[in-house]
């Protein structure tokens, strides 16, 4: 079986990449399970990130309508759920992930570019949830698409399914920077140095809280927040952390 979804790791960082340009990385059922395996296995590892990257024309033109041509209600389920449970997954691991985004991510490949931490876009990338101007409405990219846009914003890329420039994407905050073609790897690479620099175990902590307290009402995720906090400052890393800015000098947390 030819392999749509390749893992290189260099140093701390691992990438994932989408190989399957001859159908435009689509997001097949056996895609999102390979992405799935990826993403459990990184998760266990001590890489402390991960760049999604994709090759080819396209980033990712999301899911494959001629696996879902004449599909059963069973089978569509199924595979709308592997896809969100992917997206949540990548969510819990404790690893930053950055996209890294060099052409069109359309549709659940738009999802899958909001579902990371960061995001980091060349001058060429577009993004889109197309479905609002055809016959299949973009509900499950929405879910992520709308945690990272206002509402208005949000509902004007589902609704007119337009293709949202690199530019605007970047104005509306949908992501982190806009480089240059021939500069994405060495913006990725910067973003993710310094998103990664500092202990690993209170970056981990730190991003699944996030996640569990964005979804929570105010006075939730502050009594949340509060109690994540206490327990972390009481850890050996938040003390080393403490102890070395009192005294001026580098904390030493074991590596990273």
């Amino acid at each position: 079986m030819d392999q749509k979804v390749r893992v290189s790791r260099e140093a701390d960082i691992v990438t994932v990449t989408l190989c399957n340009p001859a159908k435009r990385n689509a997001l097949s059922l056996d895609v999102l399970k390979e992405l799935t395996a990826a993403f459990e296995e990184i998760a266990v590892s001590d890489a402390v990130g991960v760049v999604l990257a994709a090759g080819g024309p396209v980033f990712s033109a999301g899911h494959n309508f001629g696996e879902m041509a004449g599909t059963s209600r069973d089978d569509a389920f199924e595979l709308f759920t592997v896809c969100s449970n992917l997206m949540q997954l990548m969510h819990r691991i404790p690893q930053v992930v950055i996209a890294r985004v060099h052409a069109l991510a359309t549709a659940a490949g738009c999802q899958l570019v909001a579902t990371c931490d960061l995001a980091v876009a060349a001058e060429s990338a577009g993004f889109a949830i197309p479905g609002g101007k055809g016959g299949l409405f973009c509900h499950t990219p929405l879910v992520a698409v709308a945690r990272n846009l206002s509402p208005k914003r949000a509902l004007e890329m589902a609704m007119t399914g337009d293709v949202v420039s690199a530019a605007t994407a970047l104005e509306w905050g949908f992501v982190n920077a806009v480089v240059a073609d021939e500069e994405l790897d060495a913006a990725v690479s910067d973003l993710m140095a310094r998103a990664t620099r500092g202990s690993r175990e209170s970056k981990a902590i730190g991003k699944r809280a996030y996640y569990d307290q964005i979804v929570l009402p105010e006075d939730q995720a502050y009594e949340f927040a509060s109690a994540v906090m206490a327990d972390a400052v009481v850890s050996d890393v938040a003390q080393e952390g403490i102890d070395a800015f009192l005294a001026k000098r580098h904390p030493d947390f074991g590596g990273r």
